[in-house]
């Protein structure tokens, strides 16, 4: 006969274990914490990334915390993880990556057969990479990594100078998580002599093959402050919706944009991603194409994903020197990553020269071209004031629209 006492569910036992690291510094990204607990909202990057986790059902969770940081990674853990904190633990990391991937297999229970490794910086993972990891691990494979395919094209460059073209359809883009069998990756870690970039690295080099799956463009890992903005802007549009994102809002979106340039630049003058001979060039980073950047500021704008410095600043060297084409061809990207496309861009030149009438046709043609979409050019003076009206720089200012893809 039953005493009427309350018993504790009995938990199955895990054959997936999910290390969460989240050890890094963070260093390129600024920030005044470790890189795991900066805010993407009124959240962290490791509260985001453990959302994502906890979707994948019934794994144990190792969390691999900075020295110092362990109770505020528990903290975080216990929050997301609620009813299942039973699944979930923190275990300090090491002086590098690898040395805090070994510290997280440490923690992981006896009856574990798949071990992921998961970086928290890549903290948008939607839940079907994970089951696709581990699908290809239960179909045979020792390992298997979420990749993408390499769309930019590639150059080997030494000394600044480009010395050759790598073929990009050889090449792929690994994200996490990356899974392996629990005795493979074991032994992988007890006999490595080297450090390797991440653990297929090091799988590959015990000998063992791994698999490919397809990875997914919210995998991206938050590295630099332009990766930030993005990850920030992701969440800001689906805020209740941590493993999954359903696309961009539904309405379309307006940014502005505007940009200056003094002239004293070496070489000819690119202006609306044209050259004009004979007159004087623009000072700047790149080639000091104000009406181009202007456009790139209002489109990021719009999209919400900063602005022109964050993705093409100083601390960019390959941006320098670079023209309108590059430019907006990359801003067209970072728009198609985020779901959105280009709508339409109007942009206005203050200027007394370049004279634009006889080649506004051709500036809207070349700027439409390289975003896909219509650009619309006019210009004007300033009838003598300021330093536009004195012939001392040049003044661009856009307004762009947005829409989902």
């Amino acid at each position: 006969m039953s005493t009427g006492s309350v018993q504790n569910p009995v938990v199955p036992v895990p054959r997936v274990a999910i290390i969460v690291v989240a050890a890094g510094s963070g260093t390129r990204l600024g920030g005044d914490a470790p890189k795991a607990f900066v805010g993407l909202d009124e959240h962290t990057i490791l509260r985001h990334a453990l959302e994502h986790v906890v979707a994948f059902p019934g794994a144990q969770v190792v969390v691999v915390a900075p020295a110092g940081r362990e109770g505020d990674a528990l903290t975080e853990a216990l929050a997301v993880f609620g009813d299942a904190r039973e699944l979930v633990s923190v275990v300090t990391g090491g002086a590098t990556r690898q040395a805090s991937v070994a510290a997280g297999l440490h923690a992981v229970w006896p009856d574990v057969e798949i071990v992921l490794v998961h970086d928290a910086a890549r903290a948008l993972v939607p839940l079907g990479v994970f089951d696709r990891v581990v699908s290809a691990i239960d179909d045979g494979a020792a390992g298997a990594i979420p990749v993408l395919p390499v769309v930019d094209a590639i150059k080997r460059v030494e000394e600044r100078e480009v010395v050759g073209v790598v073929d990009r359809s050889l090449l792929s883009a690994a994200q996490t998580p990356q899974g392996f069998r629990r005795d493979i990756l074991e032994t992988a870690y007890r006999t490595a002599r080297d450090e390797f970039t991440d653990d297929a690295a090091l799988v590959a080099e015990a000998g063992h093959r791994v698999a490919a799956v397809l990875g997914d463009p919210l995998g991206f890992k938050i590295t630099t402050p332009a990766d930030l903005d993005r990850a920030r802007s992701l969440v800001a549009r689906h805020p209740h919706a941590p493993a999954t994102f359903a696309g961009p809002p539904a309405l379309p979106r307006v940014g502005v944009g505007t940009d200056v340039h003094a002239f004293g630049g070496e070489g000819t003058l690119w202006l609306a991603g044209l050259e004009w001979p004979g007159e004087q060039a623009l000072s700047g980073h790149s080639d000091g194409d104000a009406v181009a950047h202007a456009i790139v500021d209002a489109l990021l704008a719009a999209g919400g994903l900063g602005d022109i410095g964050t993705h093409f600043g100083t601390d960019y060297p390959e941006y320098a020197g670079a023209h309108a084409e590059v430019f907006l061809q990359r801003t067209r990207a970072l728009l198609a990553e985020a779901g959105l496309r280009i709508g339409n861009v109007s942009v206005q030149v203050q200027a007394n020269r370049p004279r634009f009438a006889a080649r506004r046709r051709e500036a809207e043609e070349v700027l439409s071209q390289a975003l896909g979409a219509p650009v619309a050019v006019s210009a004007t003076t300033t009838d003598g004031l300021g330093f536009t009206g004195t012939g001392e720089g040049v003044a661009a200012f856009a307004v762009a629209l947005v829409v989902p893809a």
